[in-house]
């Protein structure tokens, strides 16, 4: 049982809402040195930027279009905001804060802000409509709300629809009521709260794959703990590294792969608000960008663009959010010689835990357990299976599943201790770990299990096939049958002859019985504001 450290928070909100200890997962706090070697007394925004601005004051820290952000302007603005939140608006320590932003660097001076009162952090993607930023504001219980002038739209009916949300104050605005008129006259110093390692710092709401969205509450240790586990030891950075990428930093792949990491190491991000793959290449060649991180559909859309730019300063690439198709790996290494990162990751755990790097990624696989993480594959009853057999995922470490009140939810993902993440694989002799599919995907025909990811990593190799997914669709003699949703590169290709000609294609790859029965071709696959393929609303249409 774990025992709790006093306290900073003055509203008791978070940890009243936590599930109770027996509920959470096994918390592997000691499992590497730096983990040991935390202080009971933790602030997140005092490690990554009150302690390296120290170091790195005039380095900068964010591009951002034609500007450059210093360590020492995003601390002093980041503590200007801060006396806005306590001295104008009331902000306690405990208290949430919601926010709102496309990526730039206002938005992570307001999250360093939120972090150093130690109030708690509730990141919005900057695509949710009004009834799921409502959803959360009364989930979490959010008074206060800082948010882009861009976005105020969905937010001022938010305010409206809310009951517990009161007040909103805008950036990159005019007016005596703005952010920054409101800073202007706010000091440069603000002294960091000193709160405990196991107060909660963030509520990151899952992106909805699989329903409605889920509060996951982290402390400022597992902040840390991201750093101190996939950064340190499989990204390893150092302090010249430029880093850049597509995820929005309101979802926590973001928040780690362009705020965390980078100042972890001293290094320096470059924050675009609207990327897509000919912007990617345009920036990795202007800034030398030598860390990226993005998902398998822009590596795939890069990878014919690459000979028209100069992207030799790019070193190390990492893939998430959605598994990394075997030809995407192959297309991206042939083309520029560097292999992805493929890492798994998940809301609830923070960040990647499963993935390889360099020498030791084996195409295809996933990779291992990284540093600090324990996994197995298990079956229905939670024992683990023999090597090569499918079953269960199952991880734990110094991160783990906390929902914010959600009790039935909290008890299917947590169970004896260990972390369930809703994915099926197999783990060979080597103890490199196979991704099948989600559990909810494995498709099962008259008594075969098929992997729906397989079948759509064949599809991908046809010239004429441009994205695609896989799902089980009902049948009355075999249970299930393979359905592919198909994107064409040419949608005028759309007929039955395309039908049978991907079909056979299926078939010639892999086991005959895996290939899509039933193929219906669309404009567009849908996704979540991660860029995750909607697979239960392509079921509901099967």
């Amino acid at each position: 049982m774990h025992r709790f450290e006093p306290s900073a928070h003055v509203d008791t909100f978070a940890r009243d809402h936590l599930p109770p200890q027996d509920h959470w997962p096994t918390m592997l706090w000691d499992s590497l040195p730096e983990l040991k070697a935390y202080p009971k007394r933790l602030n997140c925004a005092r490690e990554l930027l009150d302690k390296q601005t120290e170091k790195y004051s005039n380095r900068p820290v964010i591009y951002y279009n034609d500007e450059v952000w210093t360590y020492q302007k995003l601390l002093e603005t980041a503590n200007r905001i801060a006396h806005v939140l306590v001295d104008d608006l009331g902000v306690q320590p405990g208290n949430r804060v919601l926010l709102r932003a496309p990526n730039n660097p206002m938005y992570v001076a307001c999250w360093f802000a939120v972090m150093k009162v130690g109030a708690i952090a509730v990141a919005t993607m900057p695509l949710y409509r009004w009834r799921e930023l409502t959803f959360m504001a009364d989930k979490a219980e959010i008074k206060i709300a800082l948010c882009d002038w861009r976005l105020r739209e969905e937010m001022e009916t938010t305010l409206k629809e809310s009951t517990h949300l009161q007040r909103c104050i805008y950036f990159h605005a005019e007016g005596p009521d703005s952010l920054e008129a409101r800073m202007a006259t706010k000091p440069v110093h603000f002294e960091t709260v000193d709160t405990a390692w196991d107060d909660v710092c963030m509520i990151a709401f899952t992106s909805g794959t699989t329903g409605p969205a889920k509060g996951c509450m982290h402390f400022h240790r597992d902040v840390m703990a991201i750093c101190d586990t996939f950064s340190r030891y499989v990204l390893k950075p150092n302090a010249d590294d430029i880093f850049t990428g597509s995820p929005p930093i309101a979802f926590t792949f973001g928040l780690g792969a362009l705020v965390t990491f980078p100042m972890h190491a001293g290094a320096s991000t470059v924050l675009v608000e609207l990327y897509n793959p000919q912007k990617m290449l345009e920036t990795i060649q202007a800034k030398k960008v030598s860390v990226l991180f993005t998902a398998p559909t822009a590596y795939r859309a890069m990878t014919d663009m690459t000979k028209n730019y100069d992207i030799s300063s790019l070193k190390k690439c990492v893939s998430a959010g959605e598994t990394l198709p075997l030809p995407t790996w192959l297309g991206w290494y042939n083309a520029t010689g560097i292999k992805i990162i493929d890492g798994l990751g998940s809301t609830e755990m923070l960040h990647i835990f499963v993935t390889s790097a360099g020498d030791d990624i084996r195409p295809g696989a996933t990779g291992k357990p990284i540093p600090g993480f324990e996994a197995r594959v298990v079956d229905d009853e939670g024992n683990p299976v023999p090597p090569g057999v499918i079953g269960k995922l199952a991880v734990r470490g110094p991160t783990g599943c906390r929902y914010l009140d959600n009790p039935e939810r909290q008890n299917a993902y947590v169970r004896d201790g260990w972390n369930y993440t809703g994915d099926a694989y197999k783990c060979d002799e080597d103890g490199y770990f196979w991704y099948q599919a989600r559990t909810d995907d494995m498709i099962v025909s008259a008594g075969y299990n098929i992997s729906g990811p397989e079948v759509e990593s064949v599809l991908m190799l046809h010239p004429l096939v441009q994205e695609c997914a896989v799902v089980g669709a009902p049948d009355p003699e075999r249970g299930q049958v393979v359905k592919a949703f198909v994107v064409l590169r040419d949608q005028t290709k759309a007929c039955p002859e395309t039908v049978k000609i991907l079909q056979d294609f299926v078939k010639a790859e892999i086991a005959p019985y895996k290939y899509p029965r039933t193929v219906e071709f669309i404009a567009a696959l849908p996704r979540t504001q991660t860029g995750k393929v909607q697979r239960f609303l392509l079921r509901q249409q099967a």
